[in-house]
């Protein structure tokens, strides 16, 4: 096994941050939603359930893309799966800002999703697959970094562009469009900037040999470490494999323990867990959310500029810490301390006055809540965040890495989409104190899981997990 030395890890953080590019469109495509849903009610004509079904559509395509995702990178690479998604991005974000009905909105919602979809199991998969064990993790983490960035660009975006419509996303901005327009059309910039950057990056190795392709990938491990090394790794990646066929869904069944592997049950629950804790009804619905509880609709897009922030920083904090400390110790003070936020969101929103069906805080429970929600997005971003992107692109053996991602990907994005489309009927019916006392009990039972399902891959390469 070659040393950390050996690797050109210049050039390996380089090929990182360009398959990192489909986690900022991931990150741009999903927060971008946050400052239209009022313009989109709006421009639509559409009722409570019609503009929640407006924000959770993309995420059926997600589930879709997801799901199919893993099995179309082992069957044609990933490089050429992220090309597809790159192009997806693009015609999703010209298409978003264009439509002119709900159904044709959903429509290009939808192919934005099944990018997204692709885009959250296949780029840290790939990353996971060219990085040193050494760095994997911190290079892994570059997935969610570059989520966060992509959320706060859309937030930053919105802000400035409802400034610049009057402030707010009905207004005129440029050229006869209105603001919610061009808060999508700004996402073709990065699609375009992914689409040309995946061109100059290699294919995955490790598929590379799954597709019986030793040469090439010897030669792309000779690029990416030291050229001595490069025929010994082919071997160990051989020996992971199963030699007599390609990877396929029926390898998660383990025909000796006849039983499906225990490893997926744990990739289920942690892609589950990441949203059932609720950390996307603040990126979605944030500027609802806030108006909700008194906020203008310009001080809801400023909070959602701060909340970004605090995002990325909480996870550059966890990619200084993941291959220092661990996942599992992250993983479990996330848990805690989005518990413990979450708590007190709930006990604040419940004891609010509503006047006029709508909720208005005191001055100082205002504050409170300002910083309870920050604190609550900081713990996520130290742990939850990247930290199950990266387990869930490093966990899975060689044998099985793309269907068991397809699975758990899905699951993510199911429970992501049943998350979001009960959000507004929980506002509606039980208010923010009950939705946010529901997603701390979720943070709450995710410690138990940790504790018992969640194995530490800190150090080890994918071919000794």
């Amino acid at each position: 096994m070659s040393s950390p030395k050996t690797h050109n890890t210049a050039q390996i953080i380089l090929i990182s941050c360009v398959a990192a590019i489909g986690g900022f469109l991931f990150g741009f495509d999903s927060g971008v939603i946050n400052g239209t849903v009022d313009a989109l009610k709006t421009a639509f004509n559409a009722s409570s359930f019609g503009s929640g079904f407006n924000v959770a559509s993309m995420l059926l395509g997600c589930a879709v893309g997801a799901f199919i995702a893993g099995n179309l990178a082992d069957k044609f690479g990933r490089k050429s799966v992220m090309i597809v998604t790159a192009a997806m991005f693009t015609v999703s974000a010209w298409g978003s800002g264009i439509a002119h009905s709900a159904p044709e909105f959903i429509a290009y919602r939808v192919l934005g999703g099944f990018a997204i979809g692709a885009a959250s199991v296949i780029c840290p998969a790939y990353i996971s697959e060219i990085a040193p064990a050494a760095i994997r993790g911190s290079l892994s983490s570059l997935q969610q970094l570059a989520i966060v960035l992509g959320l706060f660009a859309a937030f930053l975006s919105n802000f400035l562009i409802a400034r610049g419509s009057g402030g707010t996303a009905t207004g005129h901005f440029w050229l006869g469009f209105e603001g919610w327009q061009w808060m999508f059309w700004v996402g073709m910039i990065p699609a375009g900037i992914f689409f040309l950057t995946l061109f100059l990056i290699p294919e995955s190795p490790r598929y590379l040999v799954a597709a019986g392709k030793s040469d090439q990938a010897q030669r792309v491990l000779a690029r990416l470490s030291h050229a001595d090394d490069s025929a010994a790794k082919v071997k160990e990646i051989k020996d992971t494999l199963k030699i007599d066929h390609k990877p396929q869904m029926s390898d998660l069944y383990d025909a000796e323990q006849k039983r499906i592997h225990p490893v997926l049950w744990a990739g289920i629950g942690l892609a589950a867990f990441q949203q059932l804790i609720g950390i996307n009804v603040v990126f979605y619905y944030g500027a609802v959310l806030w108006q909700a509880a008194g906020f203008s609709e310009d001080d809801a897009l400023l909070i959602n500029v701060i909340s970004g922030a605090v995002n990325i920083g909480s996870t550059v904090l966890a990619m200084a810490l993941i291959d220092k400390l661990g996942r599992k110790p992250l993983l479990l003070a996330g848990s805690i301390g989005m518990a413990i936020f979450l708590g007190t969101l709930a006990v604040i929103f419940s004891q609010s006055a509503v006047v006029n069906g709508v909720l208005h805080l005191t001055p100082t429970a205002g504050k409170i809540a300002l910083v309870a929600a920050n604190a609550y997005v900081f713990f996520f971003g130290i742990s939850w965040g990247p930290v199950m992107w990266v387990m869930l692109g490093e966990m899975f053996q060689n044998k099985f890495r793309g269907a068991a991602l397809a699975v758990s990907g899905f699951v993510q994005w199911i429970t992501n989409f049943a998350i979001t489309m009960t959000f507004p009927i929980f506002l509606t019916g039980i208010g923010l104190g009950g939705s946010y006392a529901i997603y701390a009990g979720f943070a709450v039972i995710s410690v138990f899981f940790i504790l018992k399902l969640v194995h530490e891959t800190k150090g080890k390469t994918l071919e000794e997990m």
